[in-house]
C-alpha cells in the first residue's frame, strides 16, 4: 500500500483548483511560533504539513506549493515528505479515517473479514472510497504495531484492538 492516506480524519472537501491559502492570520502565527521553536524552516515541514491538514482535511497540490513557499522548499521536497507518510491525506476523504491491519498475522485472524464488513457497514463499497453520507473512508494498512492483539483498527486517532466483523456494527455506530 502507498503512503498518503493514514492518519486522522479529513474534514475539507474543497477541489484542488478552490485553494485557499492556509497560512494566513491566526495559521500564520502559529507557524510563526514554530520558527522560534525550530533550527531551520524545513524542520518545521511536518508540523506544518499538519496544520494544512487540520485545516482543510487534506494536502492539495496547491497547498503543497503553498507550503514550499512559505518554508523555501522545493514543491517536489514538500510532495516526496506527503507521500512518503501515511498519515497525509493528499485527497478528500471522510470525516471518520478508518485504517485496517491487513498484514499476516492479522490476515490470520480475520482482517479480511473486518475490512469487508467495515466496507459494508460503512457504505463505502471498497478499499479507498468514501461513503456516500461522506462519514467514512476504510483503508488497509500495513501494520499498527499491535500484532499481540489482532486485527488493529485506527479510526482517526482511536486506536481498537481485537476487532472482529461481529463488533464492526458497534464501532461504526459510535463514529455516525
Amino acid at each position: 500500500m502507498s503512503g498518503s492516506h493514514g492518519g486522522t480524519a479529513g474534514h475539507g472537501t474543497a477541489p484542488a483548483e478552490e485553494h485557499i491559502p492556509v497560512f494566513t492570520g491566526p495559521t500564520r502565527a502559529r507557524l510563526e511560533q514554530l520558527f522560534t521553536k525550530y533550527p531551520t524552516r524545513q524542520a518545521c515541514l511536518l508540523p506544518a504539513l499538519w496544520m494544512v491538514q487540520e485545516a482543510r482535511g487534506w494536502i492539495s497540490e496547491q497547498a503543497i506549493g503553498e507550503v514550499a513557499d512559505v518554508l523555501e522548499l522545493t514543491p517536489a521536497y514538500v510532495k516526496g515528505v506527503v507521500t512518503f507518510y501515511t498519515m497525509y491525506h493528499t485527497h478528500p476523504v471522510g470525516r471518520h479515517f478508518v485504517q485496517v491491519c491487513t498484514t499476516s498475522p492479522c490476515n490470520i485472524c480475520g482482517a479480511e473479514d473486518v475490512v469487508k464488513a467495515l466496507l459494508q457497514e460503512t457504505g463505502c463499497g471498497e478499499l479507498g472510497a468514501t461513503s456516500p453520507d461522506g462519514r467514512f473512508t476504510v483503508i488497509e494498512v500495513e501494520c499498527l504495531g499491535a500484532c499481540g492483539f489482532p486485527t488493529p483498527i485506527l479510526v482517526d486517532d482511536d486506536f481498537i484492538e481485537n476487532v472482529t466483523p461481529e463488533k464492526v456494527r458497534g464501532i461504526v455506530q459510535r463514529y455516525q
